[in-house]
């Protein structure tokens, strides 16, 4: 698993489906920024996407390198590779993000206003058969309630509920998600110059510009 300080793991993806991203380790000398997203989430559109665009054209020229990476933890059948490609090739949106940004006005028809000026590569996914790993149920338990076992235990017994539950309807895990720990989508990537994960961030609106300026300082 990807730890914050050390090298930073190898994206293991399927392929790139916009632009050729290449190697963090061909890219190292330059901070890089990846946008993780789901196709069928309005967040990543509505903001995790377009915070990104920005750092791509505030340090053009500069050694920033930013991709975006389109993963699935969930709704399988609109998150996939077949909708990626429409969107990455006419713009077009699915699902609740079509909902969502049309509801607010944010979209020309069934088309985003913008495009993704960025390599975007499909993260690697592979079938799970729905099994329920007491391992894997701890570590998604942690990531996400560290407080976890000072919980009542009614509590943890619905919290472990769920995680079960979902975990059972998961048909695939999504590899670079899971080796950088990452909470959902949006999230960010935010690896130095030497190569060493510095963030992974969960959300929008969290100063990326300043964050990727503060790497390229040191």
């Amino acid at each position: 698993m990807a730890e914050l300080g050390e090298n930073a793991p190898e994206l293991q993806v399927d392929r790139w489906v916009q632009g050729q991203g290449g190697t963090l380790e061909n890219h190292r000398g330059r901070v890089i920024l990846i946008e993780v997203f789901q196709v069928n989430c309005p967040g990543c559109f509505i903001a995790g996407l377009p915070e990104a665009i920005m750092v791509h054209q505030h340090f053009s020229g500069r050694p920033v390198t930013v991709w975006g990476l389109a993963t699935a933890f969930e709704d399988f059948d609109k998150n996939n590779i077949e909708n990626l490609e429409k969107l990455l090739g006419t713009g077009e949106v699915i699902g609740e993000t079509l909902s969502s940004l049309g509801n607010a006005g944010q979209l020309n028809g069934n088309r985003l206003l913008y495009d993704i000026p960025f390599p975007v590569a499909w993260d690697q996914l592979v079938a799970t058969g729905g099994e329920v790993n007491p391992e894997v149920m701890e570590r998604l338990i942690q990531r996400d309630i560290p407080h976890f076992h000072t919980l009542p235990e009614k509590t943890r017994l619905m919290i472990q509920t769920q995680v079960q539950s979902y975990l059972r309807q998961k048909k695939f895990d999504a590899l670079t998600f899971d080796e950088y720990q990452l909470r959902g989508t949006p999230s960010t990537i935010l690896i130095d110059k030497q190569g060493r994960l510095r963030e992974t961030l969960f959300g929008s609106g969290l100063g990326l510009v300043e964050r990727v300026e503060s790497l390229l300082e040191e």
